[in-house]
């Protein structure tokens, strides 16, 4: 491994708070291998910052009327604050609207418009008339042409995920007014990505140490051959596009964020007071660069950025690794800031100590598949791990010893086959987290790291320190030596996943200084006989579920599904009933009685797709077992209308955004009394004014009805 380690972590939008998934995607990970590298004495940068250009900045300040440099100064203090609470230790979070960022995006673009990697083009764009503006694709909205999810952005797809051009939408519509925008032509500047894809290919071929999942994801690119991207967009915040005759462009906000690696470390040097500190991490080609992201950042990391530094100076360093990771999820559902499906950080650090929400994120952490934050996990996993097995181990060993001894105990010459096995487990240990870690295997370091808190337990149970107290105080100084060898390796050990507790840790063993100052080879060091240790209070807090959790909202318990009419009967003991045959897909098929014979014939509904509730309680009507309940718009009037699932499939959910699926396994009629549905003025089904919608779009009605109609 390199002496110097150049770690770059993914920017943060200035557009809102952070999440659990942004933690466990990047920013976690990040941390855990920094202080890592710097226990083993390397010199390491670590630099992010709030990425404060672009559309979601824009779209935030509109949506709050005020201005963009409000939104970002609020949420850069704000993410600052997180990343110090979480012990996510940068050596420089900034942002992009420094006059240093500026400067340097401006230096990079002309240089390589100079180079003849930046171009102009006239394109086709979408123009608003009644915004009476050109529209960026963070401003357009439409139906994802890969997944059909109606409310895919101009640039990518929340559902699927796939990058997108803003012509490749169907049913384009305006984000801020909803209209239908028309076609213009604009020119624009276009960087040359085409140019570089031979150096990539040939620079990629040599990357074998690179997570599968990176690999595949940007061999996909390559394959589809690269193209040029717009390098330039119609919008009045962002840093200034340095050509005459483009004055009202601004630069497009993927290239403006990249190259924030390189200026944060240029800023770094600068307020260190060694202005060119910088080239020692860019320019020395024994450096290595470790980027971490999501996985929806991996192009961007393993090519784009790639691509302009070696168009813009071929002498600086390269991406070593990029260990993205993959989504952390809220019970199954990606987060997503702009769905509101989320676990915000201001929130859970009001709740809970950082080392615990960073012990979970670790042991959870999303390295090759999604995962999930499950709460009665969370709750589960720190209090049967982290309080049940660490911290248990570190208070009763220093317990016990600080309680008869009042300090460090020495330990016989001749140790046991159990003490010679104990001090070979440290030695396994630090060697195997140190292995782990040093290939970004974060989540396999401190399963083994746990491994010696447990074996801890194990060794203090077999011997007994109670007992021996009373008959072998010789042989119990031994013990509790060991055990106190085996609390110091964990705290250096552990460090680099929870150093705020790991810290309080090397305070109780009596050391002066901090664990920080620690090497990585010190959790081998011998202890010190005859320090004095502190009285110890417990490390970490016991957790109770229902004290924190809150209550689920109820449409949460509904398990809407779209159906497909197979087959219409009338009842025989009602004039007003059918009784419907359905399918439901994946679900199968089921009866229900439904009465519509008033408003709908037979020929009308048989073959439609419908609504139902599947999760309500079976019912006899009139003699005929209902296996769920159709649903229906009616109004003041009694007009009714069925409800129209556009384009789903029979079986699909349908569900609404920012509310989490957790359906009920049976339902009772009476709560779903309780679950008010209205029809708006897009004839469209909504729950608290949100759409209902199923991955093909909103939930309407198949028949003109009063605004305000009820669900039943």
């Amino acid at each position: 491994m390199s002496k110097r380690i150049f770690i770059g972590v993914a920017w943060p939008y200035a557009n809102g708070s952070l999440h659990l998934g942004h933690i466990a995607g990047c920013y976690l990970p990040a941390d855990i291998f920094a202080r890592y590298n710097r226990m083993k004495n390397r010199d390491v940068l670590m630099v992010s910052g709030s990425d404060e250009h672009g559309t979601p900045i824009t779209i935030t300040a509109e949506k709050e009327k005020t201005t963009p440099q409000t939104i970002v100064d609020r949420y850069n203090k704000e993410h600052t604050e997180n990343m110090i609470q979480l012990g996510i230790s940068f050596d420089l979070f900034t942002r992009t609207t420094t006059e240093n960022h500026k400067k340097i995006v401006q230096k990079i673009f002309l240089e390589l418009y100079k180079k003849g990697y930046i171009y102009e083009k006239d394109v086709d764009a979408f123009y608003c008339r009644k915004c009476s503006r050109f529209l960026p694709d963070r401003y357009i909205e439409g139906t994802c042409p890969h997944c059909s999810y109606d409310k895919a952005r101009g640039d990518q797809c929340d559902s699927c995920g796939k990058l997108l051009d803003p012509h490749e939408l169907i049913n384009v519509r305006c984000k801020i007014c909803g209209e239908t925008p028309t076609i213009q032509r604009s020119n624009h500047l276009f960087f040359a990505l085409s140019k570089f894809e031979t150096k990539l290919l040939k620079w990629i071929k040599g990357k074998k140490h690179w997570k599968p999942s990176v690999l595949k994801f940007t061999y996909n690119w390559l394959k589809d051959g690269l193209k040029d991207r717009t390098i330039t967009r119609d919008i009045e915040w962002g840093i200034e596009v340095p050509l005459k005759g483009f004055e009202d462009k601004r630069i497009y906000v993927w290239f403006d964020a990249v190259i924030g690696y390189l200026s944060a470390s240029i800023e770094w040097a600068q307020k260190k007071g060694e202005a060119d500190a910088w080239e020692k991490w860019w320019k020395n080609k024994d450096v290595r660069h470790y980027y971490f992201l999501a996985k929806d950042n991996i192009p961007f990391h393993t090519l784009i950025w790639p691509a302009i530094l070696m168009g813009y100076d071929e002498t600086l360093n390269l991406p070593y690794d990029i260990p993205a990771n993959e989504y952390l999820c809220l019970k199954g559902e990606q987060f997503s800031k702009s769905r509101g499906v989320a676990v915000w950080i201001p929130d859970i650090l009001q709740k809970f100590d950082a080392d615990a929400i960073r012990y979970y994120l670790s042991i959870n952490m999303p390295e090759n598949r999604d995962t999930n934050w499950i709460w009665s996990d969370f709750v589960a996993k720190n209090n049967d791990e982290l309080v049940g097995t660490y911290g248990n181990f570190v208070h009763r060993v220093i317990t016990f010893t600080q309680k008869n001894f009042g300090c460090i105990p020495p330990k016989e010459e001749k140790l046991s086959q159990l003490d010679k096995e104990a001090i070979k487990k440290i030695e396994e240990t630090q060697k195997k987290v140190e292995e782990a870690i040093e290939k970004c295997h974060f989540k396999k370091g401190l399963r083994t790291a746990m491994q010696l808190a447990q074996y801890g337990n194990f060794y203090f149970d077999q011997n007994q320190p109670w007992k021996l107290i009373k008959s072998d105080k010789k042989r119990c100084k031994t013990v509790l030596h060991i055990c106190i060898k085996i609390v110091q390796a964990l705290a250096i050990i552990m460090t680099p996943y929870l150093p705020f507790s790991s810290n309080k840790i090397w305070k109780l063993l009596g050391h002066k200084k901090t664990i920080y100052e620690c090497s990585w080879e010190d959790a081998l060091s011998d202890i010190k006989t005859g320090t004095t240790l502190e009285k110890p209070k417990p490390l970490f807090k016991k957790l109770i579920l229902e004290d924190f959790m809150t209550e689920t909202d109820p449409f949460s318990k509904l398990d809407l599904r779209v159906a497909k009419i197979i087959d219409v009967k009338e009842h025989p003991q009602a004039d007003k009933l059918y009784i419907l045959n359905v399918d439901l897909g994946p679900l199968g098929k089921r009866t229900l009685v439904a009465g519509i014979k008033t408003y709908y014939t037979k020929e009308e509904i048989k073959g439609k797709n419908i609504v139902i509730v599947a999760n309500l309680k079976a019912a006899k009507i009139r003699g005929v077992e209902s296996k769920g309940m159709l649903l229906a718009a009616e109004d003041k009037n009694g007009n009714i209308s069925l409800l129209h699932p556009q384009n789903s499939e029979p079986g699909s959910e349908i569900y609404v955004e920012g509310i989490p699926r957790e359906p009920a396994t049976t339902l009772e009629l009476d709560d779903f009394k309780k679950i008010v549905m209205k029809v708006n003025e897009k004839q469209e089904v909504t729950y608290n004014e949100k759409t209902l919608r199923s991955k093909k779009g909103p939930i309407v009605t198949d028949r003109r009805i009063m605004v305000g109609a009820k669900i039943l």
